[in-house]
């Protein structure tokens, strides 16, 4: 069963709800980005090649450059596609391409998408850079993969000391969900007003990029914990204020 008030029955949680909506329409803000900063941040330093998974329009992208001389971005979607190299098409250290998650086993599949025949690991001061990524981001991204495929193919793409950085969704049905939850819904329009000052009117943009998939998390923070504990031994995961959790593992050097 569901705790989550976004969806309650009860009439007094349902008008809560509503007055809440009106509130955050007026002053909306973007909870992706709010926790780009934490990303940026946690990109080990002396990174060379980071890969952004379901990079959307590509902010993080830019964002990611001055962390790493080369960053690159996917996704699935050839609008978001568009979108990224439209903001990023100035910067020849960030290479955006349309694939899919498991299209990718290493950063040649990237730089140099489609090539016929096996590719030779490279050695010496490059091999660090063909065999993996320093860091690997998802935001809003691993509730549209297979939980258990997502996390195991992050792992296989990280070099030694590589690190897997989540911002992720998760169903709200615990009491524990709920002592975040409750708070971020509460806090949620003052932030907007200190971020969106300004109240919205009819035709603003949007908060997310035009055309941007969403789909609503399959699984609780506690099934997403414990799937991660099976594939990424040390790995942290924390429930966060305004609807998200994040993760982080480092792979072993």
């Amino acid at each position: 069963m569901s705790l989550d008030p976004r969806t309650s029955a009860n009439p007094l949680v349902r008008r809560a709800a509503s007055w809440l909506k009106a509130a955050n329409d007026r002053h909306p803000w973007n909870h992706n980005e709010h926790f780009h900063g934490w990303v940026v941040r946690r990109v080990p330093r002396g990174a060379r090649v980071v890969l952004d998974v379901g990079c959307g329009a590509g902010v993080l992208l830019g964002r990611l450059r001055g962390r790493a001389p080369e960053v690159h971005g996917i996704d699935a979607d050839a609008g978001m596609v568009a979108q990224a190299l439209a903001r990023l098409a100035a910067d020849p250290a960030v290479t955006v391409r349309q694939l899919g998650f498991d299209d990718v086993r290493s950063p040649d599949d990237v730089r140099s998408p489609g090539e016929p025949g096996p590719r030779e690991r490279p050695t010496g001061p490059d091999a660090r850079v063909g065999g993996g990524y320093d860091a690997v981001t998802m935001v809003a991204v691993l509730h549209h993969l297979d939980l258990d495929d997502g996390l195991a193919h992050a792992r296989s793409l990280l070099a030694p000391g590589g690190r897997l950085l989540v911002v992720g969704l998760a169903r709200v049905v615990s009491a524990r969900d709920l002592a975040v939850d409750v708070p971020s819904a509460l806090l949620n329009p003052l932030v907007g007003l200190v971020k969106h000052p300004r109240r919205a009117r009819p035709g603003d943009p949007g908060t997310d990029a035009p055309g941007m998939p969403v789909r609503d998390s399959r699984h609780t923070v506690d099934e997403i914990a414990r799937t991660a504990r099976a594939h990424l031994p040390g790995v942290r995961v924390r429930r966060r204020l305004f609807f998200r959790y994040t993760l982080e593992w480092t792979a072993p050097r």
